[in-house]
């Protein structure tokens, strides 16, 4: 077959999506001219290879749906929005490219984490599922919680005894997302089982968090600035950090609701 021949083939095969024939014309017609295969018995071998790598593909492509759902279920997160859904008109001071640059998940990769901050209703946590939603489509386990539901949680386990399985909870997932930093001040001991966490997965799996406090505020959250910088030195190392600076999005739905109920403007 001359090259121009199968330069055609292939770029036919790729169009119709036929990828591997795309990469293997050259050993199909090895086997034909090994096996002096007619025209049709050649047609035949090559539908027949096609049949079964498109079947072995649907199957791949089944496995890792189901796996991408089953993971979404096991996440916790509060939806499953996309950044494609976020109005990014909305939030002007907001460079959507340091966020689609989140999306490409290389913080993941990396072990790193990914910090959200701003004022309540600003859209932290849709950017922060988002994240997480795209990391579980590409494989990663992922797993949600309320910054105050761990702290809860971790505390409710340590009276128990249980404080090693809890922790595991937090330290399995590739990426924990953690939402709403700072809302209320914690004591020093639960700030210590925040450092448990935060110290255990420095470096072997990434964090997403929000916060509506700025880094300087963390001391008053934790009741310890001393604790507060060991928890920030490890979280702050490897992290990629966008502010959100604009309205709220709840606010501005709550105001269309009052204006088309009053028709006050």
């Amino acid at each position: 077959m001359s090259e121009l021949v199968s330069a055609r083939v292939r770029s036919a095969a790729g169009k119709l999506g036929l990828f591997h024939l795309a990469e293997t014309i050259r050993e199909y017609t090895r086997w034909a001219d090994e096996g002096k295969l007619g025209f049709l018995d050649f047609l035949d071998l090559v539908l027949s290879e096609e049949s079964e790598e498109l079947a072995v593909r649907d199957d791949r492509r089944f496995r890792d749906d189901r796996r991408f759902r089953q993971g979404l279920r096991l996440s916790r997160l509060p939806h499953h929005k996309t950044l494609d859904e976020y109005d990014f008109a909305f939030q002007p001071a907001l460079d959507p490219c340091k966020v689609k640059d989140l999306a490409t998940l290389s913080f993941v990769g990396g072990k790193a984490n990914a910090a959200l901050l701003g004022p309540p209703g600003v859209g932290k946590t849709h950017i922060a599922v988002a994240l997480a939603v795209a990391a579980c489509r590409a494989g990663c386990s992922i797993y949600f919680t309320s910054f105050d539901g761990m702290v809860r949680n971790l505390k409710a386990a340590e009276a128990a005894g249980r404080l090693t399985d809890k922790l595991g909870a937090y330290l399995r997932p590739g990426v924990l997302v953690v939402g709403e930093v700072g809302y209320q001040p914690l004591e020093r001991a639960e700030a210590n089982l925040v450092f448990q966490v935060i110290s255990q997965r420095y470096e072997k799996g990434s964090i997403i968090l929000t916060s509506n406090r700025t880094f300087s505020e963390w001391g008053q959250v934790f009741g310890d600035e001393v604790l507060a910088a060991a928890i920030l030195d490890r979280l702050l190392h490897h992290c990629e950090v966008i502010s959100i600076n604009g309205s709220s999005y709840r606010l501005k739905n709550c105001l269309k609701v009052i204006e088309r109920d009053t028709g006050v403007v």
